[in-house]
């Protein structure tokens, strides 16, 4: 059995909750499937950089937060707009994030 699913609105609503917590600003840009989007998280460390974060398998088959792109807001904007023409039900949520405290479910991003 594989590792228990929430759906995915749910998981955004404790997201928002959380950075609202921590005083980080976040945004739903994109709103997808209720129960089963998936989500990207672009994440805006300003003059670090952006990061957008996709959950992954990992070489040990399970699931992670992982770096799918890195640089600027133009690469990481483009991988977002690939990813929507390829499945419309993507979540996309920003979060402006310039300490770098923001750690989705708790992991540091692969």
């Amino acid at each position: 059995m594989g590792e228990p699913r929430l759906k995915s609105g749910i998981w955004v609503q404790a997201q928002l909750r959380l950075c609202d917590q921590n005083v980080l600003a976040c945004v739903v840009v994109k709103r997808g499937d209720g129960d089963a989007g998936q989500i990207l998280i672009k994440v805006n460390r300003f003059a670090e950089g952006c990061q957008v974060l996709a959950k992954r398998y990992t070489d040990e088959g399970g699931r992670a937060w992982t770096v799918v792109a890195d640089g600027g807001e133009g690469p990481c904007d483009a991988y977002i707009a690939r990813e929507f023409d390829i499945d419309e039900d993507v979540w996309v949520l920003e979060i402006e994030d310039p300490k770098g405290i923001y750690l989705p479910d708790g992991q540091k991003p692969q």
